[in-house]
């Protein structure tokens, strides 16, 4: 018997994916790679939107 998921709204922006590494081409010392974590600006690294409904507006 199949299992259903609620639907979770994703972000449009980011399709999800809301936290990625960037390398910069450089090496720490131990020689593991030197990385940069970006966040969506949208979601602000969730991953998911709030429905229009639960939207914050106005004052």
């Amino acid at each position: 018997m199949p299992s259903h998921a609620p639907n979770r709204p994703v972000c449009h922006h980011c399709g999800g994916f809301c936290v990625v590494a960037i390398t910069t081409g450089g090496r720490h010392h131990d020689g593991s790679r030197i990385l940069l974590r970006v966040e969506c600006r949208a979601c602000q690294g969730t991953g998911r939107t709030l429905p229009a409904a639960f939207v914050w507006t106005g004052r």
